[in-house]
């Protein structure tokens, strides 16, 4: 990883100003959608849950390693969270990262998200149980980030990911790359990521499927007069839609409010999933997010709620440690 990241740095260094144009193109023309991985869309955290994954440009968290390893550069103190969250239908899922800051090579990040779906009855073709089995996915993740210059930061990452059902298995592998871009006198940082661009090692069937590529731009403003955080993200920008106003569809925002030195409180919104599960639901929460933290010394404790309407919700609770 370190030597993949002296390499990107200096790739980097000369490409900076093609990375608009690269993020535009993949956002332009698409790539097909896929039909496995999909845990990997999960929220990641119980800050970014809060946020409705309005995270693309979070700084100093080290879960920013799942949304856009360039924002790992704003940490200066080794961290570590960890994540517990139960979906939907009682699926138990969790999460662990771990980031440090090396002088000579930048900022390096582990993380790990795990679902693990439960145990099902096995049944034979006349019906009747004959055992039972599991289902779980996983992903392991490492990143870097760095600053190109005072304002600019660059970042990659490489996951592994698997995926089994009883004794079938799938796996793959994919990188992600990142930059952000903070203007300090407005309080602004804007940035860009493109995820899990990859291949799919196995697959549960003959034919392989292509991952879910995700191409994300977004911003974080820091009002002059508003002790909050303001946070856009337009994700999958990558996906064929037959307009472009339909691209903009998934888009997500989310406020952080500083109510405090050590309290927090956090809203989101998530535009297409309040279209999606709308029409499942006559509630009015759904593709609503609430949550806070609490930041005690150097430990941070976070709680979020995600609305799915009627169907219900996702409970997300993290604990993170802040080695001074």
């Amino acid at each position: 990883m370190i030597a993949l990241a002296f390499l990107f740095r200096y790739f980097m260094v000369s490409m900076k100003a093609y990375w608009v144009l690269f993020v535009f193109f993949c956002g332009t023309y698409g790539y097909a959608q896929p039909a496995i991985y999909e845990f990997l869309r999960t929220d990641i955290g119980a800050r970014a849950a809060g946020l409705n994954g309005s995270f693309l440009t979070i700084q100093n968290d080290p879960n920013s390693l799942f949304y856009n390893p360039a924002s790992l550069s704003s940490i200066t103190h080794p961290q570590i969270s960890f994540g517990y969250f139960k979906h939907l239908a009682g699926i138990n899922a969790g999460n662990a990262s771990y980031v440090d800051t090396f002088e000579a090579v930048g900022t390096i990040g582990i993380g790990v998200l795990y679902f693990d779906y439960g145990t099902f009855e096995r049944v034979d073709a006349t019906e009747e149980v004959v055992g039972t089995f599991g289902a779980s996915d996983v992903a392991l993740i490492g990143g870097w980030g760095t600053m190109l210059d005072e304002v600019t930061s660059i970042g990659i990452s490489a996951e592994f990911i698997h995926s089994s059902i009883a004794e079938f298995t799938s796996s793959a592998l994919a990188i992600g790359i990142g930059m952000t871009y903070s203007v300090p006198s407005q309080n602004l940082v804007i940035g860009g990521s493109i995820l899990h661009f990859g291949k799919q090692l196995t697959s549960y069937r003959t034919t392989k499927e292509s991952l879910p590529l995700d191409v994300s731009i977004g911003l974080t403003k820091r009002p002059e007069h508003l002790p909050a955080y303001l946070n856009l993200v337009f994700h999958r920008l990558n996906r064929p839609t037959k307009t472009f106003a339909e691209r903009l569809r998934a888009f997500t925002f989310g406020v952080e409010f500083l109510l405090s030195s050590s309290l927090r409180f956090r809203v989101g919104y998530n535009n297409e999933r309040r279209k999606d599960w709308k029409l499942l639901s006559k509630t009015e929460l759904a593709g609503f997010s609430f949550g806070g933290g609490v930041v005690l010394k150097e430990y941070l404790v976070d709680y979020a709620y995600n609305s799915f309407g009627n169907v219900g919700g996702i409970h997300h609770v993290s604990v993170g440690i802040v080695f001074k």
